[in-house]
């Protein structure tokens, strides 16, 4: 670790960053079917990379046996980033796990979708 304390708008620019990177490495790798899929994705993102990138970060560094050698900034950079790039990916498979749920089977005499 660094021996120079983050601060608190340091670290909140660092996970902001991370999570706008994830977000538009998302809008690129798959490209969406149009604006608004966009920016829901790229908003999507940027959430989930603020809330969800300190846990995220700590499990990463802890798992890969990184955690002495990164500082709070890059951690938060880092945690914010993978979570903002997995956030639309597990959506979608939640999406696709509730459509499987409600979707009427052949023969249960369901309508036509």
């Amino acid at each position: 670790m660094s021996a120079e304390p983050a601060t608190d708008l340091a670290l909140w620019l660092a996970k902001l960053v991370g999570a706008i990177a994830g977000s538009a490495i998302s809008v690129a790798y798959l490209l969406p079917r149009g604006p608004r899929e966009a920016a829901t994705r790229f908003l999507t993102g940027i959430v989930s990379g603020l809330v969800f990138g300190p846990p995220v970060a700590l499990i990463l560094a802890e798992r890969m046996r990184i955690d002495d050698s990164l500082s709070a900034i890059e951690l938060a950079l880092i945690g914010s980033a993978v979570a903002s790039l997995c956030a639309w990916w597990g959506l979608g498979v939640l999406q696709r796990f509730a459509e499987s749920l409600f979707r009427a089977r052949p023969g249960s005499g369901g309508g036509d979708k």
